[in-house]
């Protein structure tokens, strides 16, 4: 397998990076310095709202919010109107980030019946026009996560993907599904790869979908030779996923997985880190939805993951999380 070196303009990812996809109420700092321990090479923020951007919605600017050590990482916005996603970028650039990306790819209702996120992918001319106007707007380069196409009978990626690198687009990822499948059946890297092999595309091209072992990441670079490997649900829970990956193409063996130590660990250092950046009480609210996966299919965990979701005291949390790491001993 060749790796050869990725950089979107200047930023450089190394060799077939590995990136954190942008995921709602998941991939908030606290977690998203987690990934980046674990050999994460390119952060995104959740995706955020244009409209709510540019009218100051207190959730919408949170999301701005990052710290020097998640560099490099870029925010994403999604939005269907014209001069409010301009605005909107131009807004996010105040905060520094390294890049701008664009979400055409969300397939939730309450985006896509809007026109946004995948919505946009019923109106290819306007998905351009809109990219092109955010391209043309801001000095930082602009990527687009994006979907194979609206339906089965409308995956056309390869042309979209050509067109929104002719309007200025430094990156684009693919997530293997279309709009209509929402999360369901598997992934299909195919129409991914035709992208990647297009001899047209000068940009780097990222695959998105599936990826939830080191092998399948391996194999998804030897057959479709992109340029990076993009995981979401993937990484929900097994932060340590990218460091399997990594150890996987650099030795072509199996890391140990996680013993229940390290995911008590783990678990701790991502609700200091959400204490830190949010405060306790938002805090121990938060990460209730990460004990679940963090402590999946573990024996007999039942007991104490009631105790977890019903905890507001954080010395009584602590000291269940040593309990729990006690109990494999």
């Amino acid at each position: 397998m060749v790796f050869i070196l990725v950089k979107i303009e200047n930023i450089c990812l190394g060799k077939c990076p590995l990136i954190l996809a942008p995921m709602e109420d998941i991939t908030d700092s606290s977690f998203r310095l987690i990934c980046k321990d674990m050999g994460v090479d390119l952060l995104f923020t959740e995706f955020i709202s244009s409209e709510g951007l540019i009218r100051d919605a207190v959730k919408s600017k949170r999301k701005l919010d990052f710290s020097e050590k998640e560099r490099p990482i870029g925010i994403q916005i999604f939005g269907h109107d014209i001069d409010s996603m301009k605005l909107a970028a131009i807004t996010a650039t105040q905060s520094k980030p390294d890049l701008i990306d664009i979400n055409w790819g969300c397939p939730v209702r309450k985006v896509a019946s809007k026109g946004a996120g995948a919505g946009m992918l019923k109106d290819i001319n306007k998905m351009v026009k809109i990219t092109s106007e955010v391209v043309q707007s801001i000095d930082l380069p602009v990527t687009v996560k994006t979907r194979l196409g609206w339906d089965e009978n409308n995956k056309n990626i390869v042309e979209i993907a050509e067109r929104l690198q002719d309007v200025g687009i430094k990156a684009i990822s693919i997530h293997g599904r279309t709009k209509s499948q929402m999360y369901r059946g598997e992934a299909d890297w195919t129409l991914i790869g035709k992208v990647k092999n297009n001899q047209r595309m000068k940009i780097p091209v990222f695959g998105n979908g599936d990826i939830t072992e080191p092998q399948h990441a391996f194999e998804m670079k030897n057959k479709y030779n992109v340029d990076g490997i993009m995981i979401g649900r993937g990484s929900i829970g097994n932060p340590w996923i990218f460091k399997e990956i990594k150890h996987y193409f650099e030795t072509g063996r199996f890391l140990a997985k996680p013993e229940l130590l390290e995911k008590v660990k783990v678990c701790r250092n991502h609700l200091e880190n959400s204490i830190e950046i949010k405060g306790e009480r938002t805090a121990i609210f938060e990460i209730r939805k990460h004990y679940s996966s963090y402590f999946r299919a573990i024996p007999n965990f039942k007991q104490f993951r009631i105790k977890l979701m019903t905890l507001t005291d954080l010395e009584e949390i602590e000291n269940l999380l040593t309990e729990i790491g006690n109990s494999c001993r």
